[in-house]
């Protein structure tokens, strides 16, 4: 679930193939809509410039011809506009690992390869090489982007710079409560710009760190 402009909310559930599970609701609480999304999202954001971004597993992007791609743009209508084709010798999204989303722009890191790939509202999109398999969060700002997780190390926050081709390894960290103790377990991060929003193991508190 996820807020729209307007005090609107989109709320996805599971659903079989060509399912409307998708729904939009206005700030009156009424369903305004509802659209097949797909199957297996893994991530459901929005962001203030009217566009809804879904990305996907694994068993959504085999058999689903919607969740194919992998990583789709929606306008806030629930309208599709637009599906990620990885350029020719890519491979192509299996599963989303990491997502961020901020105006007019959405970042992933996916399996297989684990490129970081920043789509924009335009349709461009570029890819990156970066040195961290399997992050499990990430913050971006301007040409900086930090990830959490990856290479087998939860706690671990990788610093890079972005290139034009990859982003550059700067700084590596240990990333602990405000208490200063351990960061051991948490739920899937929520990246949104340049900060990155964390909750533990109580459903009622969340953490949040910026570049």
């Amino acid at each position: 679930m996820d807020a729209l402009p307007n005090g609107r909310f989109i709320l996805e559930g599971h659903g079989d193939v060509g399912k409307r599970n998708a729904q939009i609701y206005g700030p009156d609480g009424r369903r305004r809509r509802s659209f097949a999304m797909g199957r297996a999202v893994e991530y459901l954001m929005a962001d203030r410039r009217q566009h809804i971004w879904s990305a996907y597993f694994d068993e959504g992007v085999y058999i689903d011809p919607i969740s194919a791609a992998g990583l789709v743009r929606w306008d806030s209508g629930g309208n599709q506009q637009w599906g990620y084709t990885p350029p020719e010798g890519i491979e192509y999204i299996d599963t989303v690992y990491a997502f961020n989303v901020d105006d007019g722009v959405a970042w992933a890191s996916y399996y297989p390869t684990f490129p970081l790939l920043e789509a924009r509202a335009n349709g461009r999109i570029r890819l990156r090489k970066t040195p961290v398999v399997a992050p499990a969060g990430i913050a971006v700002h301007k040409e900086q982007i930090v990830t959490l997780g990856g290479n087998r190390q939860p706690d671990r926050l990788h610093r890079c710079r972005m290139t034009e081709h990859e982003a550059l390894l700067t700084e590596e960290a240990c990333l602990t409560l405000p208490n200063g103790a351990p960061l051991k377990r948490y739920a899937r991060p929520i990246g949104r710009g340049r900060r990155l929003y964390l909750r533990g193991t109580s459903p009622r508190q969340w953490y949040v760190m910026g570049i």
